[in-house]
């Protein structure tokens, strides 16, 4: 609910603060003395239209800041959510600051925002009923979420957009296997040419590097062997008879062996490095031999590996993917003509899969608009009741329910839902924005209200002279209506009723005062015997007569509990 009210420098406002309580709070005054400007000055921090005629003549700017108290389940923290805000106490703070030339800032607990997001958490939490207001009833777009609460279908509205995301998924999974197929069946003679051709060279990953290896081995064979033959002349000895490097070995550890015992010990190293040496230099001389065995002299061997190692990179630019890819790719084109050939029966799976979950969703909608048509029955019958009392009992109200075309389906079903009303017999009924009198469609906005106060999530109600043009038994019934809906959520009435006033919880006086220089409105809340007199003042008029305060006396007791 709204708990306070900051104003500044708006129009004949100077400074001004206000604080608020649960309940039917009324506010009076004489024409003229401000009471719109208090309406103006909230919209304004509501994120409604801001004019530069709104700053207070000689001031620099104007601002307004109001303060609510919300709960965690609260509409507005949705809102805030979905723009990235979280909301870490229970307060919620909007203000506004209106520079002189008409500019704009907007601000959420001290965060500067766009006025669009203020507009958004302050439709959330506060609606405006006037004559001729652009009220949230009069948007069609409105009346399918207020029904569908009115009727508790939340679960089978549940239950209608779960369907809906599943028939869009079977949709959408069906029209991209379609897409898919269509551009495999152009390529398909690319795809086949080309896989027929990876199959030929039939590239295996890791190959390129395997060949790059042998190709540099055989072109430096003739290198290496030469090398290695030296090394095995230097190991075993050459054709001249020169000894090798393991009969050098095997000779001077034969000497050392011999005199070994003569040595007492001091040889036994030394043998044994030698014996080391000898074991290490014979297994140096068979691994050469397994190398030279290994080696591949052919001229044709190299020159095959060249031959497939540049076809395979030949085929990696051609398909523009990296050799070691190419085994990759075979396998995806493989895919795609095993595809192919399987086309028609997958697609056909996937068109019965969104038919089904078409039919699914078309189940649920129905469901939900019989529903929507029982609650609306109810409503319609409920309204009726609340019309009669408000003088409006040559009025009918209905709420018309009608299928959408299938391309305009959604999550919230196929309905859409407008609330009609006929002011007089035997006209049709229309928009309740057609209303032609101003009084007629605030008391049928009130009559609304009063039977969608539970379903509305809105916990603040403001009302601009919804009594307006009426008064006895009628403004009376008005009066208590908003003391019905106060005990629900909270409700601000500006009225020039005393039977509506009478059955305000808080009274608030608006008035004018000259100050040098102009004028500036004041509000001021009553005490009981403050309340008394102004009550009796909207009796009597400019005179209070004792008999006007006896009748003050009577509306006051008479509006008790």
């Amino acid at each position: 609910m709204l708990t306070t009210l900051s104003i500044r420098d708006v129009v004949l406002i100077g400074r001004l603060d206000l604080t608020f309580e649960a309940g039917l709070s009324v506010m009076t005054g004489e024409t003229g003395a401000g009471k719109s400007i208090l309406l103006d000055a909230l919209g304004l921090a509501l994120g409604q239209r801001a004019v530069a005629r709104l700053v207070r003549h000689g001031a620099d700017g104007a601002s307004v800041t109001a303060a609510f108290d919300v709960t965690d389940d609260h509409p507005a923290i949705d809102v805030l959510s979905r723009h990235g805000m979280a909301l870490d106490e229970d307060s919620l703070v909007l203000r506004r600051m209106l520079g002189k030339d008409g500019r704009s800032k907007a601000f959420i607990n001290d965060q500067p925002v766009s006025v669009q997001l203020l507009k958004e958490v302050g439709e959330t939490l506060v609606e405006v009923h006037g004559q001729f207001e652009n009220q949230r009833l009069l948007n069609e777009a409105a009346h399918r979420p207020l029904l569908d609460s009115y009727g508790a279908l939340s679960a089978k509205l549940d239950t209608v957009r779960t369907a809906f995301a599943q028939w869009r998924e079977a949709t959408e999974a069906h029209a991209q296997a379609e897409a898919d197929m269509e551009a495999a069946r152009r390529d398909q003679d690319y795809i086949t040419h080309a896989l027929e051709e990876l199959k030929a060279l039939d590239p295996k990953a890791g190959e390129e590097s395997e060949l790059a290896g042998k190709r540099t081995l055989m072109m430096n064979a003739e290198q290496l062997v030469e090398a290695m033959n030296a090394a095995a002349d230097g190991l075993r000895g050459d054709s001249r008879g020169d000894g090798g490097a393991l009969s050098q070995l095997q000779g001077a550890l034969g000497r050392l062996e011999q005199v070994a015992e003569k040595s007492e010990g001091r040889l036994a190293d030394t043998i044994a490095a030698l014996v080391r040496a000898q074991s290490e230099a014979t297994e140096a001389d068979a691994l050469l031999e397994i190398v030279a065995a290994g080696l591949d002299m052919d001229p044709g061997s190299l020159e095959n590996a060249e031959e497939r190692l540049f076809a395979l990179r030949a085929l990696g630019r051609k398909h523009n993917v990296e050799v070691d890819g190419l085994a990759a790719l075979a396998a995806q084109m493989a895919g795609q003509v095993e595809a192919l050939e399987d086309a028609d029966a997958r697609l056909a799976e996937l068109a019965a899969a969104e038919t089904a979950a078409r039919e699914g969703y078309q189940k649920a909608a129905s469901q939900l608009s019989q529903a929507r048509k029982k609650a609306a029955a109810k409503m319609d019958k409920a309204v009726a009741a609340e019309l009669k009392p408000l003088k409006l009992d040559k009025a009918t109200f209905s709420t018309a329910i009608k299928n959408i075309p299938e391309d305009a389906w959604g999550v919230d079903g196929f309905d859409k839902v407008a609330f009609q009303v006929s002011t007089n017999p035997g006209n049709p009924p229309g928009p309740l924005g057609k209303i032609s009198s101003g009084g007629e469609l605030a008391r049928f906005t009130l009559a609304l209200k009063a039977v969608l106060a539970e379903a509305d999530p809105v916990t603040t109600l403001v009302f601009d002279e919804v009594d307006s043009g009426v008064g006895g038994a009628v403004a009376d019934a008005v009066g208590e209506r908003l003391e019905g809906l106060s005990g629900g959520c909270q409700v601000l009435v500006v009225t020039h009723s005393p039977q509506v006033a009478a059955r305000g919880t808080h009274h608030w006086l608006v008035s004018k005062s000259d100050v040098d220089p102009g004028v500036l409105t004041n509000v001021g809340a009553l005490s009981e015997s403050e309340r008394k007199e102004e009550i009796a003042r909207m009796l009597a008029g400019a005179k209070v007569t004792d008999e006007a305060r006896a009748a003050a006396d009577s509306l006051l007791e008479g509006a008790g509990p």
